[in-house]
């Protein structure tokens, strides 16, 4: 039977292994069965990483048993899992099989490319999600709100967690790092990079990284230690480059990408979970063409916190902000107080995570019908007042 007793030489604690993760198993000590952290997924068939002895083995296991047609349940890197060894050869010749997924204590998920209303979990249990941005092209800061809006989002699950590596609200804690940072030879120049950064992301803490030089890397270890971080970000941010920086050796294939957009071929294909020389685990992802919001209603409000701090200032309490009196966010934007980039860049945000939850919420759908009726009505009324106010003119009434 497997220990569940917690130690600093416990063979799990490498992978994040904890007394919450350990009370979650209870129920299945006893049955033969032993927990274990996935590390890769793959085509129905998962990478497992599992006591043995007083060590550790990756073990190739099915996931027949915990197959599922909802996509927030199927297993992903990062879940605990409880494995079955005993049943080896099920299957395509597997060392064992999946009995049940471990509660998440986080997900990040984002809304999956399909027009269905469905979200894709791409990672679990994390506590730090690291934001790669390349310095290598022009920046878009509305691209990385929209990161930082699903990194805000990331959900929690009903498993205990730790206090030490979680946000205030119970998330992954969110972090923006500039890879690539010695392209910027300029320090002003690169200081100023990361001041438009932070003002894009209030309260995040935004690191400037070279994996080349290594500026940077004792910082974000220091943060990656003891925890377990994903690398998130676009296909050509460096995330892989990153990780065998942070890793300490080449466990990740990196190929050059093109100078003129900073794009090349994807080199992560899989979600793969990494362990850590100082401690604490590292989640790489492939490059992300397309991060759609998914139920960030609470993600978007402490993105832009400033934005929201503006809203509650104004004289009415469903201000639009868009010609509405006495409008603080948009007295804001006419001072220079607040970017209009930021404020569009939020509206856009914010009508796409209302679409997406919409498409689940019937209440919300009529809702949103209600408003847009009550706008085209008050659009009709604004014309005809015109139009009246026209013909009053002509005929000198």
């Amino acid at each position: 039977m497997f220990d569940l007793e917690l130690s600093a030489a416990h063979p799990l604690t490498s992978h994040g292994w904890d007394d919450g993760f350990a009370a979650s198993f209870t129920p299945f000590a006893g049955q033969g069965f032993v927990p274990g952290r996935i590390v890769r997924v793959d085509r129905g068939r998962v990478d497992v990483v599992v006591p043995d002895g007083a060590g550790i083995r990756t073990v190739l296991a099915g996931t027949g048993l915990v197959a599922t047609s909802d996509p927030m349940r199927v297993p992903c890197t990062g879940d605990w899992a409880v494995v079955d060894l005993a049943n080896g050869r099920v299957g395509d010749h597997v060392d064992g099989v999946l009995r049940a997924l471990l509660p998440r204590r986080t997900a990040l998920v984002r809304s999956a490319s399909s027009k269905r209303s469905e979200g894709q979990v791409l990672a679990s249990n994390v506590d730090n999600i690291v934001i790669c941005v390349s310095l290598a092209e022009q920046l878009d800061l509305g691209r990385i709100e929209r990161f930082l809006a699903l990194a805000l989002s990331s959900s929690t699950g009903e498993g205990p967690g730790r206090a030490s590596g979680l946000s205030a609200e119970g998330g992954a804690q969110p972090l923006v790092v500039l890879t690539k940072a010695d392209l910027v030879a300029d320090p002003v120049a690169l200081g100023h990079l990361v001041a438009d950064v932070s003002a894009a992301a209030p309260g995040v803490q935004v690191l400037a990284v070279s994996a080349a030089t290594g500026d940077g890397l004792d910082t974000l270890a220091a943060v990656s230690a003891g925890a377990t971080s994903v690398l998130l970000g676009r296909s050509g941010a460096g995330k892989s480059t990153l990780a065998n920086a942070l890793v300490g050796a080449d466990v990740q294939d990196v190929r050059a990408v093109r100078d003129q957009d900073g794009k090349g071929r994807h080199t992560t294909t899989t979600r793969d979970l990494l362990v850590l020389p100082g401690g604490g685990v590292l989640i790489d992802t492939p490059g992300l063409r397309g991060v759609g919001m998914w139920d960030a209603e609470g993600g978007l409000a402490r993105t832009f916190s400033d934005v929201d701090e503006l809203a509650r200032q104004c004289r009415f309490q469903d201000c639009a902000h868009d010609a509405e009196p006495g409008c603080a966010v948009q007295d804001a934007v006419e001072n220079g107080k607040l970017a209009l980039r930021r404020l569009e860049s939020y509206r856009k945000l914010q009508r796409e995570n209302q679409r997406i939850v919409a498409k689940t919420d019937v209440r919300l759908r009529a809702e949103i019908r209600r408003d847009w009726k009550r706008k085209q009505a008050l659009g009709r009324h604004m014309m005809e007042r015109k139009r009246g106010q026209g013909t009053e003119r002509r005929t000198g009434r």
